[in-house]
């Protein structure tokens, strides 16, 4: 039993762990994505099957993947869960819309004959809802519907910087939602460590390293991208997987950066020098 599940596989990260993947499991690799093409649920590569349409922010998002993996046949020894946002904040301009409210946005399209019609796109709490919402509600029916395996692992992405031991005044403040959904996310990670224990699901939560991401570069992090030691999606999804590899029941509910210290800027200061790697996280 080797099928990996990846949600959150379009770009970056995720789709950087679907090509590694791939090439180094006997299984079915599902990689699942937010926008849904016009074809359906099907093979994208030799042992790759693209499953469309998983919104982590939306509700239904988990019974609607456990509902086609089901019907694919999935026994899933890992899973993946890489989804996530970033709207970047300072002290001087923070965000009330990306942190709490709803946000309508509406897009004028001169149709044929100068008809106006208006395209509302609502936009909710992305940050929290990606981060530490909608990774409950996944994990909920996968493992009801039976499709996860004992011993089977379950990783979520979460980043260094929802560590609070790890904010210093090196770095200082900002990105509020942000960081504060990278803590909730290994809250909720942990809490979903006790709850499936017993039924041998090892969870883990990782900071896959600093990376050239158009997500980073969207915030204005690719200015760091050099004197913080980014690395491509590709070298990340390389480290995460070996460290996945040694992963099991033992470190379940536990925080780790696999590529160790050496892109997270505050580490030294913090913890000190002569880290290992891979680095526990402190919470």
């Amino acid at each position: 039993m080797s099928d990996v599940l990846i949600v959150g596989a379009s770009r970056g990260l995720g789709s950087s762990l679907v090509q590694k993947y791939a090439l180094g499991t006997k299984g079915t690799v599902f990689a699942t994505s937010r926008s849904k093409p016009a074809s359906e649920p099907g093979k994208t590569g030799e042992n790759v099957t693209s499953i469309p349409g998983i919104d982590l922010s939306v509700e239904s998002a988990g019974s609607e993947l456990a509902s086609q993996l089901v019907e694919l046949g999935a026994k899933l020894a890992t899973v993946i869960i890489t989804a996530g946002y970033f709207g970047a904040e300072s002290f001087d301009e923070p965000k009330w819309e990306d942190e709490i409210k709803m946000q309508v946005f509406l897009n004028m399209k001169i149709e044929e004959l100068f008809c106006t019609v208006l395209v509302i796109h609502v936009h909710g709490n992305e940050m929290y809802t990606i981060s530490a919402i909608g990774p409950v509600f996944i994990v909920h029916h996968l493992v009801k519907a039976g499709l996860v395996a004992k011993s089977g692992k379950i990783i979520l992405v979460s980043s260094e910087s929802g560590s609070i031991t790890l904010r210093h005044e090196s770095e200082g403040g900002g990105n509020y939602a942000h960081h504060a959904s990278k803590s909730a996310l290994n809250m909720v990670g942990k809490l979903l460590s006790l709850d499936l224990k017993d039924r041998g699901i090892a969870v883990g939560m990782v900071h896959p390293g600093f990376m050239r991401t158009e997500m980073t570069k969207g915030v204005g992090f690719d200015k760091y991208w050099d004197a913080g030691g980014a690395v491509t999606p590709d070298e990340a999804a390389d480290s995460l997987v070996e460290f996945i590899s040694t992963f099991d029941i033992k470190k379940t509910g536990e925080y780790w950066a696999p590529r160790g210290p050496r892109d997270i800027g505050t580490a030294g200061p913090v913890l000190g020098n002569d880290l290992p790697t891979p680095l526990q996280l402190p919470w």
